[in-house]
């Protein structure tokens, strides 16, 4: 057989095998949710409490600075469980009950956001952030499998289920925003629940297409696992000592700067000042940790020879560089939502209300269309072997139409036309189905840039995007609580910022799994990981600014940080392209 999995996972579907498109409707409805909620957290806790002109049902009034610290550490922990997650999986799960079980915990956490309190609120994020780190990692190693013979097509494959991410993102944020802003937050913290348990349905009911992929590892492959870790560059007493101290650090400080906040307390000791009484303790302990960690990835560097060396050290180089843009790029969830709802005019009256409406309803029917005929085309060959999983997907499509179509006509006909908060972010998964093919064409043809100047492409192009706020927010006044300004700067920057993501974030993980030796891929992968949780806990307490630098200088200035860091961070890069390249030693 060609492909990984069953006999039946032979029968393509668009030139792939029928098992990568039941992963592909999987990742997207755990997409679905994750970006559902994720788009409604911050817009929910930093609501007023009491509903005004503006605002249909309270939240919880927190300041920007509370709601940013709790989401930074959500979306940080987010990219570190998957870690613990793998390893489970590799020694115990296998690969299919990770996925089963963290769709699973993540529906639970859903659906215990979905009380509304302070307490399910908490349960409901650790949920997920753990289900994530079951779900995650291990999905993409099915994919893998399946193609382990045949790893010219992965590419292909890889673009296929990234799509899965997208559509599902797409929908998330439309559907379960729409329901959240017009009928209660629990409608789309709820939703987001329910079609995270049909996609865990369909997923379990299909498993016989992938055989013996991901199944629970036999003792066979624990051993051979075993005989290539020892094998490897063996970890140390005293690295063993720094991955405990340093993770220990790090979990307490992504805990203790919520906690510390929202409810006065520290989980890190108060009276510290080993670098001086003017940085706060919490502060000195974290560099303290940063450089313990330096130490050990420079202790493990060391010990290769001179090529794998250089590439480990450019690697280090490109995760530092990664932590610059996922720290601005995921103010999407944050400082944006608030801009967005707050700052930005939303009304819309006469020709460019209709104009919004119809775009609005061929944004939502086109790709709904896509998708269906792709489910059709799955059901058509795999109807005999895997029936349940295509009737659960079938109920999921016709339920999304059934919301799609009442959310349009409830629109279409209402007599004041405003556009939703969470409307904003769709615009970044719909321009990257839009121009991911593009941007695949310009990385396969001779004018292919090097892995240095795709980084600094993007950091350029993600500081322009936010120039195009600064530059429409020089009409706000210092302090303003509210204004009106043309949501056209908003939808510039989304469109920046996704071409800026086009350019750099495929490069990452590809760069690890091809300039990291195979003994130490998994520990570098978990730095790479570690890179983009630092990013995304500085883009939650960066984005929990907006208050306090808007009332002491104005939004304007706030936005130009973050245009002038990315695009300092992407000169700078581009300038290192001669040293990098040199690093790399001939891999591109």
């Amino acid at each position: 057989m060609l492909y990984g999995g069953s006999e039946a996972n032979q029968k393509l579907v668009l030139g792939h095998p029928s098992g990568l498109f039941v992963l592909f409707f999987t990742e997207m409805w755990e997409r679905f949710s994750f970006y559902g909620m994720r788009v409604l957290l911050v817009n929910f806790l930093t609501t007023a409490i009491l509903t005004s002109d503006t605002v249909n049902f309270p939240g919880w009034g927190w300041s920007a600075e509370n709601a940013g610290a709790l989401f930074g550490t959500y979306a940080g922990l987010l990219y570190l469980t998957p870690i613990l997650g793998g390893i489970i999986a590799d020694k115990l799960t296998g690969y299919r009950w990770a996925v089963v079980i963290g769709a699973i915990v993540m529906t639970l956490g859903h659906v215990s956001m979905a009380f509304e309190t302070e307490i399910s609120l908490y349960v409901g994020l650790a949920l997920l952030v753990i289900g994530t780190g079951f779900f995650k990692p291990n999905m993409t190693s099915i994919v893998s499998e399946i193609y382990e013979k045949v790893p010219q097509k992965k590419d292909g494959a890889y673009t296929i289920f990234y799509m899965g991410v997208n559509a599902g993102a797409f929908f998330g944020i439309l559907i379960c925003g729409y329901l959240a802003e017009t009928k209660g937050w629990a409608y789309g913290f709820g939703l987001a629940g329910i079609f995270m348990l049909l996609g865990t349905f369909q997923f379990w009911l299909a498993k016989s297409l992938f055989g013996e992929i991901g199944a629970v590892p036999n003792n066979d492959k624990l051993e051979k696992n075993k005989q290539t870790s020892e094998n490897s560059n063996p970890f140390t007493l005293k690295d063993k000592g720094l991955i405990f101290f340093t993770a220990t650090i790090g979990l307490l400080f992504l805990l203790n700067d919520p906690s510390s906040k929202i409810a006065g307390i520290n989980l890190l000791p108060e009276n510290i000042a080993i670098f001086g009484s003017e940085l706060s303790s919490s502060l000195q302990i974290v560099i303290l940790a940063l450089i313990a960690f330096l130490g050990l990835v420079i202790s493990r560097i060391i010990r290769y020879q001179n090529i794998i060396r250089d590439r480990m050290i450019a690697l280090v180089i490109f995760a530092v560089f990664t932590v610059f843009f996922w720290a601005a790029f995921e103010q999407a969830a944050s400082s944006l939502v608030i801009f967005a709802r707050d700052f930005t005019n939303r009304n819309l009256s006469g020709g460019l209300a209709i104009t919004y409406k119809i775009v609005n309803a061929i944004l939502t029917l086109t790709p709904l269309a896509i998708l269906t005929y792709v489910l059709l085309k799955l059901y058509s060959q795999t109807k005999n072997k895997i029936l349940g999983s295509n009737i659960i997907l079938a109920v999921t499509f016709l339920s999304l139409w059934i919301v799609a179509i009442w959310m349009l006509k409830e629109e279409f006909f209402s007599i004041e036309t405003q556009v939703k908060v969470s409307w904003f972010n769709i615009l970044n998964s719909f321009f990257i189905i839009a121009f991911a093919p593009y941007f695949s064409k310009w990385w396969e043809s001779k004018y292919n840039p090097s892995s240095a100047y795709k980084y600094a492409f993007g950091l350029v192009l993600l500081g322009v995007g936010f120039g195009f706020l600064a530059f429409g927010a020089m009409s706000i006044p210092q302090g303003a609580k509210t204004a009106s300004i043309s949501m056209f700067w908003l939808i510039a920057a989304y469109f920046f910022h996704t071409l800026g993501e086009l350019c750099l974030s495929p490069v990452g993980l590809s760069q690890v799994s091809k300039l990291v030796p195979a003994r130490m891929i998994g520990f570098m992968f978990g730095m790479w990981y570690l890179a983009i949780a630092i990013g995304n806990k500085l883009a939650g307490s960066l984005g929990g600014m907006i208050e306090s630098v808007t009332s002491e200088y104005d939004m304007t200035t706030f936005f130009l940080i973050f245009t002038i860091v990315p695009i300092g961070a992407g000169v700078l890069v581009g300038l290192l392209n001669p040293l990098l390249k040199k690093l790399m030693h001939g891999i591109r």
